[in-house]
């Protein structure tokens, strides 16, 4: 049965809590309660598969739960990467994004003992309801997915955290459950997904279930708990010195950019479940499942073992333990290939290891990445902490396709160091994402290597394979090859180990708009990704454009060393929209990857090496006025927006303002979320107020409708709701045709609103007064006509503008028509 042995080796097995977050790169050392933990899940074989459409969706406290007080293998599948959602911690949207929310899931997983797993959506943003996601999303893609992931993981049951009914909440949650719905059958169908039986086979889940709570139920409907299945997952593990509350909590902060830091709670904490599909149960979400090692035939003898290697257990000394283990290990080595074998091997040889106090660990000594043909700097580490007699004897570098062969005791606490070079080959492929390798659609990533669908993340760029015996008996663990470093103030420093090219070319913006005829400086930064790389670095323009000069040379000396060009770019003659390129050509060959590293305290840093690409927008534009004030709100790149017009654009500090000070400010800009998520606007809103009455004109975009730090948004009243249109391409009706908004200085027609992207608008108001008016009307289809995306109030001598549409997103994609209207909102009384 080749297939079950396939399946384990492709996924990341956890199996304990407590590890440290911010250390995701180094080796575990687990502690002896974390053991003792590990050694009654050997014993414990079921799984379970928690169901749901992004990063934040999971229920943290039962994944929790269920991982460490039931001991099941516990996985998440989130069908997307939050790619679509907003970030409070930094102005990366988007792909960038969606890599930060993988990171901070897989975090999160570390705390509360879960797995992480991914389909190939894209999370393309707000929808409303499962229809609008299936026209966007590849539904038959989806669910390969889902039957994928259910085959290889098999789970035993299967939980949704949203209703497959339609029930007004995102089209995303109700699109998750009706997927799970359908690969609940389609999983145990051999003719469903028949290329997928290469490698998997099919699996029937024992049920389905649908994780409810009163939350689901509006004001005028009953929770009615009668018929549903209970489970108190608020209960204290003294192992882990934490109930499932605390632990929820620490696994949900982990959503910083979603801005979910959650307190810890103690006490009774009922989760409720409805039945879906399957078998039904009378009194616990695991019923009739079989748990133990009678699922497996044949492994009296390997259960007997764990159970006396459990019974015996000593924390003052986890090494008495080992020659047990290793009895049992040779035990299960003996039985019939079977998935639960493959998977239980592995987590043996890990408890094993950690009895054993076996420290091991592969790392770079000099660069946090290599090119391929480089050498790699390598130092293996080896200690066993214990008196069991512990021989390396064989070590794989996978990567380069070579070995070493070796007889190197491994005495009581006394290090081994192997120091060596090898050769990164030619062939191996740069370390992107593996989602992000190549071009999708706007709901869809494309995924070429079937065997990577479903990963959290791209295996290690560099592995090694250690053979070893312990007490003669043999035992092979992999170990990814890590960049370590010792900081000054940090100490000791981790993050993954990468595949670079040997150079870069970065375009300083992201979009390029030209508002008229004259050129633009267009600058790049090219870097050395290795030692000693010299060569060409040219644009790549649209038709009819050109630069001077038309190249550039360069010739870098060290990893890491930059040169910048800058290249006055001349448009072509029409309006348009198109990309500028770039690309560095060294020794015959060209290449045309950036350098773009995330980093972030709670997460490795991540390094992406995406196109050198930038949009390019010819277009007619005029505009009135100069000087921009601009109070950021939370991921914005507006203000950089702004400056590709000729704006002059400064940044402004909350505890600066005044209205004196902003009457230089031919218009001022509050940025998005600004009013949820800087607490002293309260205070500082009536200088907003005041520059509007002396003449100004003031821009605030969307805030949530909830956590505003005050009601008091504009001089007169607003009530925000959570009002939307996410179709983009929505048609947008003009209620106030002669406005000045719609007609100084650009003439504003219906073409203004094609190619917008994600969304028209969200969060628009409710209710506002009558002073506000009115400007531009829309909606999705089938809805009622949202009329107040757009509202604009004279105040004393000035303009107030109140704007839930998407211009954040809008502006920084370089949509022509954005930027005409926004130029319009900053032109008000000129």
């Amino acid at each position: 049965m080749t297939s079950v042995r396939v399946l384990a080796t492709s996924f990341l097995l956890a199996w304990g809590v407590g590890f440290s977050a911010l250390q995701a790169q180094a080796p575990k050392k687990p502690d002896a309660a974390e053991i003792r933990l590990a050694l009654e899940k050997l014993n414990v074989l079921g799984s379970v598969l928690y169901f749901a459409a992004h990063p934040d969706d999971e229920n943290t406290r039962l994944i929790g739960y269920l991982a460490n007080e039931r001991k099941m293998r516990t996985g998440y599948l989130s069908l997307t990467r939050g790619d679509g959602g907003q970030n409070l911690i930094g102005p990366e949207i988007r792909e960038e994004l969606g890599v930060i929310r993988t990171q901070e899931l897989l975090q999160a997983r570390r705390i509360d003992g879960g797995e992480q797993f991914f389909s190939r959506a894209n999370d393309f943003g707000f929808s409303k309801n499962p229809a609008e996601t299936f026209t966007i999303w590849d539904k038959e893609q989806v669910l390969a997915d889902a039957v994928w992931i259910i085959r290889k993981f098999r789970p035993d049951v299967i939980i949704t955290r949203f209703s497959p009914e339609p029930s007004g909440t995102h089209g995303h949650h109700t699109a998750s459950a009706m997927i799970a719905m359908e690969a609940f059958d389609a999983a145990a169908d051999p003719k469903r997904f028949p290329e997928q039986l290469k490698t998997v086979e099919p699996w029937q889940a024992k049920r389905l279930l649908w994780n409810t709570s009163s939350f689901f139920y509006s004001q005028n409907q009953k929770f009615d708990t009668s018929d549903k299945l209970m489970i108190d997952a608020g209960v204290y593990n003294p192992l882990l010195g934490r109930s499932y509350n605390e632990i929820a909590a620490q696994s949900r902060s982990m959503h910083k950019s979603q801005g979910f830091g959650s307190s810890g709670s103690r006490g009774e904490a009922v989760e409720y479940f409805e039945f879906l599909k399957g078998a039904r149960a009378k009194s616990d979400v695991l019923e009739g499942v079989t748990t133990s090692w009678n699922r497996v035939p044949g492994s009296k003898e390997v259960a007997r073992l764990l159970e006396e290697a459990l019974k015996n257990y000593n924390p003052g000394n986890p090494a008495a333990t080992v020659p047990v283990l290793l009895k049992a290990n040779a035990a299960l080595g003996k039985l019939p290939a079977s998935y639960w074998k493959t998977v239980k091997q592995q987590d043996l040889q890990e408890v094993i290891k950690a009895c054993l106090g076996l420290y091991l660990e592969a790392s770079s000594t000099r660069e946090f990445s290599v090119s391929p043909g480089e050498q790699v700097a390598l130092s293996l580490e080896a200690v066993n902490r214990s008196a069991v007699p512990v021989t390396l004897t064989k070590v794989e570098y996978l990567f380069a396709n070579q070995d070493t062969t070796l007889q190197q005791k491994l005495d009581l606490n006394k290090p081994v160091f192997i120091k060596t070079s090898r050769t990164v080959p030619a062939a191996t492929p740069f370390s992107q994402p593996y989602w992000l390798r190549t071009p999708g659609t706007t709901g869809m990533f494309r995924v070429d290597d079937p065997a990577l669908i479903g990963l959290a993340e791209n295996p290690a760029a560099a592995q090694l394979r250690l053979h070893l015996t312990v007490q003669g008996e043999p035992l092979v663990y992999t170990v990814p090859v890590v960049y370590k470093r010792t900081d000054p103030v940090e100490g000791e420093q981790y993050r993954p180990f990468e595949i670079a090219p040997p150079v870069f070319v970065n375009i300083s913006e992201k979009v390029y708009v030209f508002p008229d005829p004259q050129p633009k400086p267009v600058t790049l930064r090219v870097r050395a990704g290795k030692d000693q790389v010299e060569g060409q670095v040219a644009l790549r323009l649209p038709q009819g454009w050109r630069s001077e000069p038309a190249t550039g040379s360069f010739k870098l000396g060290q990893k890491g060393e930059e040169q910048t060009f800058t290249f006055m770019v001349y448009p072509g003659a029409t309006q348009t929209e198109s990309a500028i390129g770039a690309a560095v050509t060294t020794n015959g060959k060209t290449y045309n990857q950036s350098f773009r590293a995330i980093s972030y305290p709670h997460i490795p840093t991540q390094t992406l090496y995406p196109e050198a690409s930038a949009k390019a927008v010819k277009l007619d534009l005029k505009r009135k006025g100069q000087h921009i004030g601009y109070l950021m709100g939370a991921g914005d790149e507006v203000p950089a927006s702004l400056q590709q017009i000729g704006y002059a654009v400064d940044q402004l500090h909350v505890e600066d303002l005044s209205a004196a000070a902003l009457q230089k400010y031919d218009a001022v800009v509050v940025g998005v979320r600004a009013f949820n998520t800087i607490e002293r606007l309260k205070f500082q809103q009536p200088q907003l107020m005041q520059y509007v009455q002396n003449g100004g004109t003031l821009v605030v975009q969307y805030n949530v409708s909830n956590g505003l730090v005050t009601s008091n948004l504009g001089p007169y009243s607003i009530k925000l709701s959570n009002d939307r249109v996410t179709v983009e391409d929505s048609e947008v009706r003009f209620l106030k045709p002669n406005h000045p908004v719609l007609n100084s200085p650009n003439k504003i027609t219906a073409q203004d609103f094609k190619g917008w992207v994600q969304e028209r608008g969200l969060y628009f108001p409710n209710q506002w007064a009558p002073e506000y008016e009115a400007i531009i009307s829309s909606n999705d289809p089938g809805e009622s006509a949202k009329d107040s995306g757009l509202l604009v109030a004279k105040y004393g001598k000035g303009y107030y503008v109140y704007t839930g549409y998407s211009f954040f997103r809008e502006l920084p994609a370089g949509v022509p028509g954005a930027y005409r209207l926004f130029v319009n909102l900053l032109s008000l009384g000129k």
